[in-house]
């Protein structure tokens, strides 16, 4: 067992996380303010798709990373302008971002390269590490197996979580999601904030697929997030939309994925698929034991409209 759980395992975990955590901030600020988003997977492939094309023709990888952040904003704001300012249903239209951010980029990447389901590699954001975190006490040799894009995904976190809980701005956002009416009634531009929120989550999104397409690999592939998106949203759900226990969540969908790749080295009995599907059938057992007792924004997924 000390050959199997060994710090790289959970370096791993630490590394598959990461395209979790991101989309998962990006769903929690959206339904705090009072918008479904279960778009997140589609916003995902968006980013990823956006990150690649954008890295292959300009050949710099953080020109993709901005190209990535632009397909985000782009889906964003169509997801804003649907379900906030036109007040449409919430779930259809992010179920539309769902299908064109899956259909759209898989038809565009034999248009653009003339090959069918993956690109060609291109260049990939470099990782540079942080020896000097090895020094910490005690995380210090686990830290020292990340690179500095995992800690600034990691810091994203505390970001996220003092600006709802510390700031005026989200203490805003959060009444929004809590009653639209009461907020409006005290001076807040709820429309204003909805369309910020749900275009933040679009962009957050969207880095969670970047992450996979230039920072993990170096290329794109059709429907490769598979189900991140989803997981992002279990995840919120499973954390209560509180983004400390969100946070816990999607680690331990990392963990549940390191493992399962790891499980191929030390078994040969159990079939690999059956091992990949292991953070899906967590997913699948907390939702179905847990959800019950969460308990939402009160006002998400209710449309606004001023009295």
């Amino acid at each position: 067992m000390s050959d199997f759980f060994t710090i790289a395992l959970f370096a791993s975990a630490l590394h598959l996380a990461v395209p979790i955590i991101l989309p998962m901030l990006g769903g929690l600020l959206c339904e705090r303010s009072g918008v479904i988003n279960i778009g997140l997977e589609g916003m995902m492939l968006g980013g990823a798709f956006g990150a690649v094309a954008f890295s292959y023709v300009t050949g710099n990888p953080w020109l993709g990373l901005l190209g990535a952040v632009g397909t985000g904003l782009l889906s964003g704001v169509i997801l804003a302008t649907m379900s906030v300012l036109l007040r449409g249903d919430q779930v259809i239209g992010a179920t539309a971002i769902n299908l064109v951010g899956a259909g759209l980029t898989a038809a565009l990447v034999p248009i653009i390269w003339g090959i069918d389901g993956t690109t060609p590699s291109v260049p990939k954001v470099p990782t540079p590490e942080l020896p000097f975190v090895g020094q910490i006490p005690l995380v210090g040799p686990l830290l020292a197996e990340l690179s500095a894009i995992d800690l600034v995904a990691f810091a994203l976190v505390g970001a996220v979580w003092w600006v709802l809980m510390r700031t005026d701005m989200g203490l805003r956002l959060r009444a929004c999601g809590e009653s639209a009416a009461a907020a409006d009634a005290a001076g807040i531009d709820v429309t204003r904030v909805r369309f910020i929120a749900v275009t933040l989550s679009g962009v957050l999104a969207a880095l969670g697929g970047a992450y996979l397409s230039i920072v993990t690999l170096d290329l794109f592939q059709a429907s490769m997030t598979q189900g991140r998106g989803f997981l992002a949203l279990a995840a919120m759900v499973f954390g209560k939309w509180r983004v400390g226990p969100a946070f816990l969540v999607c680690l331990g969908f990392g963990l549940a994925d390191a493992i399962a790749l790891r499980a191929q080295i030390f078994t040969h009995d159990l079939p690999h698929d059956l091992l990949f599907a292991l953070p899906y059938v967590l997913a699948l057992v907390a939702l179905a034991t847990f959800v019950g007792r969460a308990t939402g924004p009160a006002d998400v997924g209710k449309p606004f409209r001023r009295a």
